[in-house]
């Protein structure tokens, strides 16, 4: 017996063919990054927050090679692109995902142009990738407070912990 393909995979776009799809996403437009290397409650409450500021929301993700440049750690990520991708795609606060390969995702960010961007509170606004070009072109930078203290990093460290 063969299953339908699971809907959420039209949302994950490569960086070359965002053009045809941002086209059709209502407006505004939020914009944010990360890794989400293992999405946990923290993750979803800051995407739902994100999400919640505009009409659509764009994900993009670094790419492993990417991740492995932030140091994070050696094993780091443990979820490769294509998976990381999946999940984020099947959230139902996601518009669109991408990734960036880059060190920031200042491309993924000049390709979008996004009314609105947003990052966790651990970010000053005015530290944010991309500040000064969202705000040049009219729109919106917000730095969103932690409401759940979660990271992978300390999930990491708690289960190495117990092994």
């Amino acid at each position: 017996m063969s299953y339908p393909q699971p809907d959420f995979f039209h949302k994950i776009r490569q960086p070359d063919q965002l053009a045809d799809k941002l086209a059709a996403l209502p407006r505004p437009l939020v914009f944010t990054n990360g890794c989400f290397d293992i999405l946990h409650r923290g993750h979803v409450t800051y995407l739902a927050q994100a999400r919640a500021l505009g009409a659509s929301l764009i994900v993009a993700a670094n790419t492993d090679a990417s991740v492995k440049r932030l140091g994070k750690g050696g094993d780091r990520p443990f979820n490769l692109l294509d998976d990381r991708m999946s999940v984020l795609a099947a959230l139902e606060s996601i518009s669109l995902v991408t990734w960036f390969d880059e060190d920031t995702p200042l491309q993924r960010i000049l390709d979008t142009r996004p009314d609105i961007l947003v990052k966790g509170g651990d970010w000053p606004v005015e530290k944010i990738v991309g500040y000064r070009e969202v705000l040049g072109w009219g729109g919106s930078v917000h730095s969103i407070p932690f409401e759940v203290n979660r990271s992978t990093t300390s999930l990491v460290e708690r289960i190495r912990a117990t092994a």
